[in-house]
């Protein structure tokens, strides 16, 4: 492989993230100096002042005195104690007499990046590869051997080609002798971060040292002061430090993809990067889907094999093309919904965007001389056998209360299928409705003139980008406010190719909420229009006049949504201080709160199991969970503690609500999209509105 030659970027960053940690060591060392003068000067204290008065009481005031500063010191050195361990137990680890096809390929790899074999590998569920390793304080200055995580998830839906890519990529980073720099200022990372907020033990530690003696606690309390100040001396360390490591992070990404190009060439490493999204939304698609059979008992046969069923089910239905075993997705197509034209760059993000990659992956001009299309499955011994392994082991983690069933490959497939259809909107509508909603309007003031109107025109792709702009404008303005607002810090920003600064942001939200009023009426007037042409495929259809009624009440249950919503999302954030260390007497002040917003929530609750609106989407299970809810008055915390069963009865009663409240307006949005989908295929309007789009 060809030498890579570092780019002036990563250069400086580089520069910066040694500096950052340069800074670091001075302010470290200066405080760790004044740390073990203070103990000196404690234990010093704490001799003279026993030497001069020998009692009991100086005895123990020593004792305090000289654990005040070692407890100071301890706080600046426990990370020396802290070893950062992977958790190994969803991992099973494979040698060369398992899959000797595999292990040949990654042989190939190391010696072609010019790194050592890995000192195990693994394989996982996950949609993913990495190479990680236990570290620690000694980690920075003795050579450790790297181990090798391969999802089956992520084998599952590459080629042989992308595969190896993508190990290539992995064994990149820890190849070129630039990268080291990349790992000190991680660990330094890690350090500060350990000393920051990493302080279970270290707490309980000062907790069981206050509470042995009176006399100790006083010092406790005055070493907690002073770590206090040490803490906020690091928080300013940490945010130098952290930004400069995810900075040189996003360049090691660039470099380390640079070096799979080497390998393999650029394209097999691009369209992993492309197909990745899609493949984790697959297999976590598929997850979701046997989470709702748990309560049936019912488990996968083989979930890797159903994870490439919803692959290719959910690329067709985007209309993606399938070549070479898996579906294609294009920059565009990865792309097609995001209309945003606001620029930050994410200073806090440590990998580069999937877009910015596959540029620079582009711009190396190293391209393959030779694809391997085979699926990666086929480099195992035995895939399918791994595979069930793989998926039992899964199972295996799922407390089932009955017998448990094992589901067909077919069975799987053909509810999968039903259930995205279930939620799902016809085609007819180019994905129009997809994230909006029919805009309010008054029906009785419609004109029925619709000459001019044509289906192809009212879901057009100029329609459906009009959508997307709304939607990421709205975005947009949102994050802009908060740029504002000053509650994200940033100097400046690029909106639509145009710097603009924090100062400068107000007159520029004031343009675009100029602009989205403009746009969402512009998107107003085409709902209109659909209202229109579908009363007209009604009129002709000369079926029972529903339309009209459908919108009425789509349009009384939108405006009453929020408020019945604003229940739950009012208790949820009364509930917040649960995450949170709180004093007694403001846990059961808090507690006070809440009540009052419980029996809102209860008296909605009651409505909805009185009302026939809702049973579509209440399972006997919800029901249960609704009665067990209002059984009684729930108590949450007493002898100093919450009651967290009590906790979760609540928690599911509100997710339950805020489900059923969602799930109907979703099933009225549907009922009317139906209703309009099936007038157009009873009517000879349908005739001259032929569209290869849909």
């Amino acid at each position: 492989m060809r030498e890579i030659k570092v780019s002036p970027e990563f250069k400086t960053q580089t520069a910066k993230a040694i500096t950052s940690i340069g800074l670091f060591l001075l302010v470290y060392i200066l405080m760790l100096s004044l740390a073990v003068g203070l103990t000196l000067l404690c234990i010093y204290g704490a001799g003279m002042l026993i030497e001069a008065f020998p009692k009991f009481i100086t005895l123990a005031l020593g004792i305090g005195l000289i654990s005040l500063g070692v407890l100071v010191l301890f706080f600046l050195l426990k990370f020396i104690f802290k070893s950062h361990k992977v958790d190994r137990s969803h991992l099973t680890e494979i040698k060369i007499t398992d899959e000797p096809q595999l292990f040949k390929l990654i042989d190939e790899i190391v010696i072609k990046v010019g790194t050592s074999f890995p000192k195990k590998v693994y394989l996982s569920n996950d949609v993913n590869a990495a190479v990680f390793y236990n570290s620690s304080f000694w980690s920075m200055f003795f050579p450790i051997k790297k181990n090798l995580q391969i999802g089956l998830g992520l084998v599952n839906t590459v080629s042989e080609s992308e595969l190896t890519a993508i190990l290539s990529h992995e064994f990149g980073h820890f190849s070129q002798k630039t990268m080291k720099v990349g790992s000190y200022v991680y660990y330094v990372n890690q350090v500060i971060y350990n000393l920051l907020y990493d302080n279970e033990s270290y707490d309980n530690l000062i907790q069981k040292w206050a509470n042995a003696s009176g006399y100790f606690s006083f010092f406790g309390i005055i070493a907690i002061k002073i770590i206090e100040g040490i803490k906020w001396v690091l928080k300013q360390m940490y945010e130098v430090v952290n930004k400069s490591y995810l900075a040189l992070s996003r360049e090691m990404e660039f470099h380390a993809d640079e070096i799979a190009a080497n390998v393999t060439g650029y394209e097999p490493l691009k369209s992993s990067l492309l197909r990745l999204s899609l493949a984790d939304h697959s297999f976590g698609s598929v997850l979701s889907f046997y989470e709702k059979k748990v309560s049936s008992h019912i488990k996968a046969e083989n979930i890797f094999k159903d994870q490439i069923f919803a692959l290719n089910f959910l690329a067709k239905e985007s209309d993606l093309s399938i070549k070479h075993h898996f579906p294609q997705v294009s920059v565009h197509e990865l792309n097609k919904f995001n209309k945003s034209k606001l620029v930050i760059k994410d200073q806090w993000a440590s990998h580069p965007s999937t877009e910015d990659r596959i540029t620079m992956l582009e711009k190396t001009g190293l391209t393959a001389k030779r694809i391997n299309n085979q699926p990666a499955n086929l480099l195992f011994s035995d895939i399918e056998k791994t595979q069930i392994e793989f998926t039992d082991k899964m199972f295996k983690e799922v407390v089932y209360e009955g017998e448990v069933s094992t589901m067909t490959e077919e069975a799987f497939q053909q509810e999968f299928k039903n259930e995205f259809l279930e939620n799902s909107f016809p085609s007819l509508y180019n994905d129009y409705y997809d994230n909006k909603n029919p805009l309010l309007f008054d029906l009785q003031k419609i004109d029925n003139d619709v000459k001019n109107i044509q289906l192809a025109d009212l879901f057009s792709e100029d329609k459906i980008d009009m959508v997307y702009s709304s939607i990421a404008l709205e975005n947009d303005i949102e994050t802009i406010k908060q740029i504002s607002d000053k509650k994200i810090k940033l100097k400046t920003f690029d909106y639509d190719g145009v710097k603009y600064s924090q100062i400068n942001s107000k007159e520029l939200l004031r343009k675009l909420k100029i602009e989205q009023e403009e746009l969402n009426e512009q998107i107003r007037h085409n709902d209109i229009k659909i209202f229109m042409f579908f009363k007209a495929c009604e009129k002709e259809s000369k079926s029972e006049h529903q339309l009209e009624g459908l919108y009425t009440e789509f349009f009384d249950y939108d405006k009453n949504f929020d408020s019945n919503y604003e229940v739950y999302s009012t208790l949820s954030d009364a509930l917040q201080f649960i995450n949170y260390t709180t004093p007694l007497e403001q846990i059961e002040s808090n507690l006070i709160g809440v009540k009052k917003i419980e029996r809102q929530l209860k008296s909605e609750i009651h409505i909805l199991l009185e009302s026939n609106l809702y049973q579509a989407g209440m399972s006997k299970e919800v029901k249960d969970n609704f009665d067990l809810y209002l059984s009684r008055d729930w108590k949450y915390f007493g002898n100093e503690k919450y009651y967290e069963d009590h906790l979760e009865i609540l928690f599911t009663a509100m997710s339950n609500y805020a489900f059923l409240l969602s799930r109907r307006y979703f099933l009225l949005k549907k009922h009317l999209l139906n209703y309009q989908a099936q007038l157009i295929q009873n009517t000879s309007i349908n005739q001259h509105v032929q569209n290869p789009a849909f």
